[in-house]
Formats: structure tokens, sequence, C-alpha cells
């Protein structure tokens, strides 16, 4: 196992060193690549997604993905570390993108090694994505076009290594409301922040009804507001973008129509509707094995591929969620190890 734990923190270190913010991921994907060959794993690659298919397919067998993605966001402004420093100080490894989601994407891998010689009575595949942060058209659902089927999936985000067996959607939605500019001195023009304000108050005042036991409320949140152009003119124009997380009752389209029927002074544009919630049931043999191995399922409110997945799938990764996207971001060499057993553990325990 020691000899795994190290590999994974080598390659981590590596992809840590190598900037791959989304869209940009073309030299980790190769130093991934690389690795692959020198552990003599064939794999395929569309783009800066990569996979493994175990060398006893049958199809005659179902089949479990290992996913994890190569991408992180860009490094905020607060870091007090270098970024792309990979720097261990005892039981700690920093950088941009150890802990979302390089843990899980060498801990997977380092996974899917010990169990593709192992006897299984299913089929096991490993997925690296590209894209993620951005839910591109060039990461996952590029890929999914290539890879054999798919009936349940492990996403290796940071979840401390809880199951997450539901996971909020996301929908982005940009609002307009127009006037008539004027000089802001005389009574003349129709501000068009005023047009939008009836609007507003209502979207921040209203509660959709069904919640969820796992994912609570379907969540709107005013993000952006945009308009005007000087203190003295009369705004013609406004710009907003509302932030949409829908939990299992709610489908993307349904809260768009009921937005534009109660929104009728502002127009309303979707970005796109792809990205719903996703769950699965708690009788799956999947979600049982992790409850006979004492963890404890919960709900997510962050999304990950696994809203482009058309099959049931979960989170369980090293980590923390509320580490992602922050400064002097970190994960613990011990983590990456019992994330390793863990998957071990839990693929080697279960039954299809």
């Amino acid at each position: 196992m020691e000899q795994y734990v190290n590999d994974a923190i080598g390659l981590l270190r590596q992809l840590i060193a190598t900037p791959s913010v989304s869209r940009d991921e073309g030299r980790a994907a190769d130093i991934m690549s690389q690795h692959l060959d020198t552990w003599g794993l064939p794999h395929g690659r569309e783009g800066n997604n990569l996979w493994i298919v175990c060398p006893d397919w049958d199809d005659s067998r179902q089949t479990v993905m290992l996913n994890a993605h190569i991408d992180t966001v860009k490094p905020v402004a607060t870091w007090t570390r270098d970024p792309f420093d990979p720097t261990i100080d005892g039981d700690t490894l920093y950088g941009l993108g150890s802990n979302d989601c390089g843990g899980g994407l060498v801990a997977t891998l380092q996974a899917y090694r010990i169990m593709a010689e192992r006897p299984r009575n299913y089929n096991l595949l490993w997925v690296c994505s590209a894209e993620e942060e951005v839910s591109g058209q060039d990461g996952f659902s590029r890929v999914l076009q290539r890879l054999p089927k798919v009936d349940i999936a492990i996403v290796g985000e940071p979840t401390g290594m809880q199951p997450a067996t539901a996971e909020k959607g996301l929908m982005v939605i940009d609002g307009y409301a127009y006037g008539k500019s004027g000089h802001a001195a005389r009574n003349e023009g129709v501000n068009a922040i005023y047009e939008a304000l009836d609007d507003l108050v209502w979207l921040r005042d209203y509660h959709f009804r069904k919640e969820s036991q796992l994912l609570g409320p379907t969540k709107m949140s005013v993000t952006v507001v945009e308009s005007g152009t000087q203190h003295n003119v009369v705004p013609d124009q406004l710009h907003f973008v509302i932030d949409v997380r829908t939990n299992e009752h709610y489908q993307n389209e349904y809260i768009f129509e009921f937005l534009r029927k109660h929104m009728q002074k502002c127009e309303l544009k979707a970005r796109s509707f792809r990205l719903h919630s996703s769950g699965i049931s708690h009788d799956h043999p999947l979600v049982q094995r992790c409850l006979q191995m004492g963890m404890k399922p919960f709900g997510s409110p962050t999304l990950s591929d696994q809203a482009l997945m058309p099959f049931p799938s979960l989170k369980l990764g090293p980590g923390e969620s509320c580490r992602s996207h922050s400064a002097d971001e970190f994960i613990r060499i011990s983590e990456i190890r019992q994330a390793i057993e863990t998957y071990v553990n839990l693929l080697t325990g279960l039954r299809l």
C-alpha cells in the first residue's frame, strides 16, 4: 500500500506544479498520460480527458466507474503561498487543486491499479475529466461519448470520505430590465432599476414548497447586478444574474418557466438547463456497501460532473469541501492513504 500512496503523492505534486485551470489542462493531461504509460496502463484520450478500461472487461457484467477531474479554478488573490509550489509540511500537502480534486484524482487512480488485478463480479473503469469547474462541453460530456457502458459511478470529490448520495443541480439565469434614459435632474426617462425592483423583491422573498430530506430547499440568489453609466443619467437597462440550486423535486425547465410567469417586468434567459439535481437510491448495492462500512450518507449543495451522468452516482473522496476554491488549499497525506484503503475495501466487498 505504501508504494501506491507514494505514487499518488508524487503524481499529485507534479499536477500541482503544472497549472491546469479549466480549458487549459493540456500539460496536466500529458503528465497523467505519461504516468499511465509508466505504470503499464493502456488508456484512451479525448481532448484533455483520459480513461482506462479494466483488462478483464466482460460485456455481460455491470460496470463501476471511478471518476475525478483534472482542472482547477484560478487561484484567489489571498494565497500566502505559491499556489503552484507543492509544499509538504508534516502530513499536509499545499497547492492549488490539492483538495479539489487532486486528492480524489490520484486516490481513485491508485485504487483502480489495485482493483484491476483482483477478481470482481463487475467491470472497472477509471475516468479523468476536464473542464469540471466550468461544466464545459469539452469535459465529461465529450468523453462520455467514447466510454463503454456505465452502470454506477463513484466521483472522487472532497467529501471527507463520506458518501454524498444526492447533489443539488444548477441553473444560471440572466435577467434584463429595460427603461428609457433621461437626465437625472429632470422628471424624465424610465429608470430600469426601478422597473426591476418588484421582480427582485419577489424573487428574494419566494420559497419553493417542496424541500428535500438530504438537499433541503431549492435556493435562488441574485449574485450580479449591473446598471447605469454615470450619476446624472437615468439608466435605461439593468442586467442581473440568478444562481438557482435545485433539489430533486424540481427540474430546471420548470423553475425557469415558473420565474418567467412571476417576473413579468424582466426578460429572463437561461444559460443552460442540463445541470440537473442528481441522486442515488439508498437501496443500491453501492450505498448499502457504504452503510456496511459505517459511512453516513449526506446531501451535497455543490455541483460536480454527476450532473452530466445519465446513470446513478455518488460522491466519495478525500479532503473537505470547505477547502475548495480557497486560499492556501491543502490535502493531508493521511487522507489520501485512507481514501485508497477505503476505495479498495469498498470495491472488494461490492457485489453487483
